[in-house]
C-alpha cells in the first residue's frame, strides 16, 4: 500500500472510532433505598436531599408505598407522587417501572396540594412515563379476592396493601397490561383492549363485580388531565443525564427484603426495589448511579406475615411500637417490632452497595437501659454465612446478639454527633463498623430539622 494510502486508512480509521465513541457518562443520579421491609423513613431522607434537587423520581412500585414527610410542621402523605415534589422548584419523574392507579394520582395530589405551599404547581411539574402500566379499579378488587382465597385455602395471606399492584404486575408480565401510552393513543382501542381484560378477569373470577362503563368514563376523564404530562420516558430521563448539570434524586419505594427477587419471598412485593430496579424502572444505564443511600431504621419493624428473626413479641416489642407510632402510613396496620438486625441490612448492603446509610429513628431507643443488636444467624446450632433464602429456614434461625448500654437520656433536640450522649455515639459506631459503611444522617425526630448530617 502507498504512503498516502496508509494515510488514507487511517483517516477512515479515525473516522470510523471517532463516529462510534461512546458519549459522556453525563449526569448521575442519588439514590435512596429502604434496607429493611420498609417503613425506615425514606421519605424524611429524601426530603432532605430534594431541598436543592433539580430532579426528583420514582422508578418502581406504586401506592402500594407510604411516605411521609413534616415541613413546617405539616404532615404529607405521598403513596404514589415522588416526596421530593415538595419542593417547588423541583420536576417530578414517575418513571416505566412505576404501576399508577391514575384516580389515585390525583386524589393524592389535591389531598396534599391542600395542606400547605409545598405542591405549588404540581401539575407543571409532573412528568409521567408513557410506558408506565395503569392500575386499574378491578385490579384492587382482584387483589382482595385473592388475599381472601389464600385465608380460605391456605389459613394465610401475604398482606398484602390491596391497591392491585400484585395483579398489575401480573397483567404486565403475562403481556395483557394496558400501559399510558394505549390511554392516549385511541381511546376506542384502549376500551375494547380493558373491556377483554376485564372479562378474563370476570370468568377467573365469578364473584368479582367491575363497573365496566363507569370506569372507563373515569379514565377518559383522567386521560384529559394528564395528557401534558405524558412524555417518552426514555427519551426525557437520557436528555436529563445528558443536558446540562442536574441534581437528580431516585426515590425508592418499599425495600430491599420486600424485593421480588431478593426479598423475604414469597412475602414480597412484586416490583425490585433494590439499585437495579433504579435503571430498568427509568430506562438509564447503570454508569449514571451514583451514590446509593441506605436507609436504615435504628430497630426492625414489618408489616403483615413473614420470617423476621429478630422480632419481640414481648414488653419491648410493645415499646418500640408505642413510642414509635408504628402503624403503616398505606395499611393503616400495626407494624411487627424488634432489635436491629445487622445481618440483614448487610444482605441489603451486598445488593445495593451502599454509599452510606442514614440511621433513622435513633430517639425512640432513648428510654432503653440496654439495646441488643443481631450480628449473626445460627440454624441448628451452626453460624451460617448468608441470609437464607427459604421461609421455612429463616423461621428456624436463632439470632446472635451482642448487648450494648442504652443512653436513657433525650436525643431528639441534638443537631450534632457531639450532641449525642457518649452510648448512643457509641451505638452509631458499632453499627458502621460492622457494615463497613458510613452513617451520613442520625434522625432523632420528626420534622426536617431533626436530621443530623455528620459529614
Amino acid at each position: 500500500m502507498s504512503e498516502s494510502g496508509s494515510q488514507e486508512a487511517a483517516n477512515e480509521s479515525g473516522s470510523s472510532t471517532k463516529q462510534a465513541s461512546i458519549p459522556p457518562v453525563g449526569n448521575k443520579v442519588t439514590v435512596v433505598l429502604g434496607s429493611q421491609w420498609g417503613d425506615e423513613g425514606k421519605g424524611k431522607v429524601v426530603d432532605l436531599l430534594a431541598q436543592d434537587a433539580d430532579m426528583v423520581c420514582r422508578c418502581q412500585g406504586g401506592n402500594n408505598a407510604g411516605h411521609t414527610v413534616v415541613v413546617d410542621s405539616v404532615e404529607y402523605d405521598f403513596h404514589l407522587l415522588p416526596s421530593g415534589i415538595i419542593n417547588p422548584k423541583a420536576t417530578a419523574f414517575i418513571g416505566n417501572g412505576v404501576v399508577i392507579h391514575l384516580p389515585g394520582l390525583f386524589e393524592e395530589a389535591e389531598k396534599n396540594a391542600h395542606k400547605g405551599k409545598g405542591l405549588t404547581d404540581w401539575e407543571k411539574r409532573l412528568i409521567i412515563s408513557d410506558r408506565a402500566h395503569i392500575v386499574f379499579d378491578f385490579h384492587q378488587a382482584v387483589d382482595g379476592v385473592q388475599e381472601q382465597q389464600r385465608q380460605e385455602q391456605a389459613g394465610k395471606n401475604l398482606g398484602t396493601t390491596k391497591k392491585g399492584i400484585g395483579p398489575v404486575y401480573s397483567a404486565k408480565a403475562a403481556r395483557s397490561g394496558l400501559r399510558i401510552c394505549d390511554l392516549l393513543a385511541d381511546f376506542t382501542q384502549f376500551s375494547e383492549r380493558y373491556k377483554a381484560l376485564a372479562n378474563q378477569y370476570k370468568s377467573m373470577y365469578p364473584t368479582l363485580e367491575i363497573d365496566i362503563e363507569g370506569e372507563l368514563a373515569k379514565l377518559k376523564e383522567c386521560m384529559e388531565k394528564i395528557k401534558p404530562m405524558v412524555r417518552d420516558g426514555v427519551h426525557f430521563m437520557y436528555e436529563a443525564l445528558h443536558g446540562p448539570p442536574k441534581k437528580i434524586l431516585v426515590e425508592g419505594a418499599n425495600a430491599a427484603l420486600l424485593d421480588i427477587d431478593f426479598g423475604t419471598y414469597p412475602f414480597v412485593t412484586s416490583s425490585n426495589c433494590t439499585v437495579g430496579g433504579v435503571c430498568t424502572g427509568l430506562g438509564m444505564p447503570p454508569q449514571n448511579v451514583g451514590d446509593v443511600y441506605g436507609v436504615v431504621k435504628a430497630y426492625t419493624t414489618r408489616v403483615g406475615i413473614g420470617a423476621f428473626p429478630s422480632e419481640q413479641n414481648n414488653d419491648i416489642g410493645e415499646l418500640l411500637q408505642s413510642r414509635g407510632k408504628e402503624v403503616g402510613v398505606t395499611t393503616g396496620r400495626k407494624r411487627r417490632c424488634g432489635w436491629l438486625d445487622l445481618v440483614l441490612i448487610k444482605y441489603a448492603h451486598m445488593i445495593n452497595g451502599f454509599t452510606a446509610v442514614a440511621l433513622t429513628k435513633l430517639d425512640i431507643l432513648d428510654v432503653l437501659p440496654e439495646i441488643k443488636v443481631g450480628v449473626a444467624y445460627k440454624v441448628n446450632k451452626q453460624e451460617i454465612p448468608h441470609f437464607p433464602a427459604n421461609q421455612e429456614v429463616l423461621q428456624l434461625v436463632e439470632v446472635q446478639y451482642v448487648t450494648l448500654p442504652g443512653w436513657e437520656s433525650d436525643t431528639s433536640a441534638a443537631r450534632s454527633f457531639d450532641e449525642l450522649p457518649e452510648n448512643a455515639q457509641k451505638y452509631v459506631r458499632f453499627i458502621e463498623e460492622h457494615l463497613g459503611v458510613p452513617v451520613k444522617w442520625i434522625g432523632v425526630g420528626q420534622s426536617r430539622e431533626s436530621m443530623i448530617q455528620l459529614f
